[in-house]
């Protein structure tokens, strides 16, 4: 009798802690009734899920975030900031709405399911597969969204500061308005950088970066900037090589100062964390034979087929982002060690 009370008694402490551990590592149950869920920081949202980079990220729900769903403009008077009101301003403005659906490659089911914003992971993961590099022509990310929202009426899920912070506008379920023909199946960086120029219209980097006193060289936004909107002040930039980097782009030779230190660790993390989520995007820029980085716009047959990382000036003729001092093989490379220790 005594053996089988304390079987019984042992089977009962078994099932008690069995239940126990079920709870602690089931969120569902283990949460409470109007407990706060604390972000840390450095997540993306993609279909309403959080996925750590390890960098900096500002989304756009948190204070000092961009917010590309919203209609009226980011930036001046309020009262006057309203779509009635900015669509006077601005004709390039044609639709309050700065971004769509991704639909390219969606069955008619589909699209039915995903335009009330119905999108599984699975369903995005299979439509994307290109992360498009650009940069932004307007040296940090405020004055890029200001640009891209208020006065174009386009936009892009990242930007990231010279800083290093990355600021994320939508959801990547959304089709952003960034790269043409690639919009549907990709997502899309800005880069702040004041960017690149051929030979005789290079003015306008000597107004960005100067010589500093050990030999390399500063990154100074002009004062008539006003305030620059970044996360870390000071913030005293360099670019990751001291001297401007000559090469060509679109058959075009140019010249561009290379990105900050910051900008490449937290666009490496980037890089890794998309590929890792999306895995059709491969972490590879286009190549030729050789192996070589292709530095022209890609035939469409070969467009097509690609699916990985790629510059701005791949998808159009007209464009030459990231530029000629883009380390393709620093950010690509450094995201495939961290790939592998994903592994």
């Amino acid at each position: 009798m005594y053996s089988l009370a304390r079987k019984a008694s042992c089977c009962c402490v078994s099932i008690i802690f069995l239940f126990a551990f079920f709870v602690a590592t089931n969120p569902i149950l283990a949460a409470k009734v109007g407990e706060q869920i604390e972000r840390s920081g450095d997540e993306i949202m993609v279909c309403g899920q959080l996925f750590h980079t390890t960098a900096p990220v500002v989304l756009w729900t948190d204070p000092q975030g961009y917010d590309a769903y919203r209609v009226e403009r980011r930036f001046g008077d309020l009262e006057n900031s309203a779509w009635e009101e900015s669509v006077k301003g601005a004709s390039s403005l044609d639709s309050p709405n700065r971004y769509g659906i991704r639909k390219d490659q969606l069955t008619a089911k589909q699209l039915e399911q995903v335009r009330g914003g119905g999108w599984t992971l699975p369903l995005l993961k299979d439509v994307v597969d290109q992360f498009v590099m650009h940069y932004d022509v307007c040296g940090v990310s405020q004055q890029c969204f200001k640009v891209l929202h208020d006065r174009r009426g386009l936009s892009v899920h990242f930007m990231l500061d010279i800083d290093g912070t990355i600021y994320q506008t939508l959801d990547l379920k959304e089709r952003a308005w960034h790269a043409t023909i690639s919009n549907s199946r990709s997502v899309g960086v800005e880069i702040a950088s004041i960017g690149a120029y051929p030979t005789g219209k290079q003015e306008v980097l000597k107004k960005w970066y100067f010589p500093a006193d050990d030999g390399g060289t500063l990154l100074r936004p002009p004062r008539t900037l006003g305030h620059l909107g970044l996360r870390t002040v000071p913030f005293y930039g360099r670019p990751a090589r001291p001297q401007p980097i000559v090469g060509t782009v679109q058959g075009v030779e140019l010249t561009q100062y290379d990105f900050t230190p910051e900008q490449y660790d937290s666009l490496i993390k980037l890089t890794a964390t998309l590929c890792h989520v999306f895995p059709k995007i491969k972490c590879d820029y286009p190549r030729d034979k050789q192996g070589m980085l292709i530095t022209r716009v890609l035939p469409k047959k070969q467009w097509k087929a690609f699916q990985g990382v790629l510059g701005h000036y791949h998808v159009q003729k007209n464009k030459t982002d990231p530029g000629p001092a883009f380390d393709w093989e620093k950010v690509v490379g450094g995201a495939e060690q961290l790939l592998d220790k994903t592994k």
